[in-house]
């Protein structure tokens, strides 16, 4: 097999370790690594497969003789995927730098591979809600196609990075001690104001844009519109920060423009690559995300009539914002375009 020169920028971080991870247990067919960092972590060392990497700060000439780039996210994406799509790479960028540009295809393997090939060097990971949301959201469009989407998500804190995991641990610690509870990280650390997220629920993911949703819930919106290449679809979202370490839920509404029973869209939904069923009210069998995290997989359950339109159906989908809602869904990509002769 042809094996490739990747590099992974923000190799130091939650994503970027997580596509090291997902490198050796998929077996990626790399021949040479570059681990890349803004400079406050350049020179340390990652052991990976059995030999040491040093990470090196990331800039324009990193990129010659690279194949494959690996974004991890964040502003620096904006300045460096197009100097290293110029330098003959493609990235598979995590930020949401790209994702709503008509020039960048925004991708999901299973939903819209189609896309990839009109790529001109650059190719957005979409948010992981999204992704998520659209896995589970995929089938059922085939079958009946979808008029209206009401979707509310419950998103882990590592979403928000490590820092927000440390206090979240360091808040339950504090409340267990009885001692008093400090409040820097979420909604963001940029943000001017903070709240308790131990014992809580936040709804206020990102900054707020038009009419008072946030950025992430407009992400929502927008991003499916573009993965299915359906603008007529009327979508709403409130997305929630949670007191989960990782792996983000979501309560999807859909109406439907036809007919389709619980039990048919069960089958339609096991049979989607990447999709597990976990729907037994009876033995109280439903998806969790203290049991999705670490997975590939998106779960999903609950799934039943809403009886108050003429086509409606109600369901619960999780999965690990991590894997599938970055890290993987990237490699997936990357996988693909392999296979398909197309790198």
């Amino acid at each position: 097999m042809k094996k490739y020169s990747v590099a992974i920028l923000g190799a130091t971080g939650a994503v970027g370790q997580e596509f090291l991870k997902l490198i050796e247990e998929r077996n990626f067919p790399f021949d040479k690594l570059k681990l890349l960092a803004s400079g406050r972590s350049a020179g340390k060392t990652i052991d990976f497969m059995g030999k040491s990497y040093i990470v090196e700060e990331a800039t324009p000439d990193s990129f010659n003789d690279v194949q494959i780039a690996l974004f991890a996210g964040g502003s620096i994406s904006k300045t460096l995927a197009p100097e290293a799509a110029k330098r003959g790479a493609i990235v598979i960028d995590n930020s949401s730098a790209f994702r709503m540009d008509p020039e960048v295809p925004l991708v999901v393997p299973e939903v819209n591979p189609e896309a990839i090939k009109n790529h001109k060097g650059i190719i957005a990971n979409p948010n992981c809600s999204t992704i998520i949301m659209v896995m589970a959201l995929k089938p059922i469009y085939d079958a009946v196609k979808i008029k209206r989407i009401v979707v509310s998500t419950f998103q882990a804190v590592s979403g928000a990075g490590k820092e927000a995991i440390d206090e979240l641990t360091e808040q339950v610690k504090a409340s267990v001690e009885n001692r008093p509870i400090e409040a820097n990280i979420l909604p963001s650390a940029s943000m001017p104001k903070h709240y308790q997220i131990a014992f809580n629920l936040l709804p206020h993911i990102d900054v707020f844009v038009e009419d008072d949703y946030t950025k992430e819930e407009m992400k929502m919106v927008h991003e499916t519109h573009k993965i299915l290449n359906d603008y007529t679809i009327g979508i709403t979202a409130t997305t929630v920060r949670v007191p989960v370490y990782r792996s983000h839920s979501e309560s999807i509404n859909i109406e439907m423009n036809d007919s389709l029973s619980p039990t048919e869209a069960k089958q339609l939904l096991a049979n989607f690559p990447g999709v597990i069923v976990q729907d037994d009210p009876t033995e109280m069998l439903y998806p969790m995300p203290l049991y999705t995290s670490d997975r590939n997989e998106v779960f999903v359950g609950r799934i039943r009539l809403d009886k108050t339109v003429p086509y409606g159906l109600n369901m619960w989908v999780v999965g690990d914002q991590i894997r599938k809602g970055a890290a993987l869904n990237a490699v997936q990509i990357a996988e693909y375009m392999i296979e398909h002769n197309l790198i």
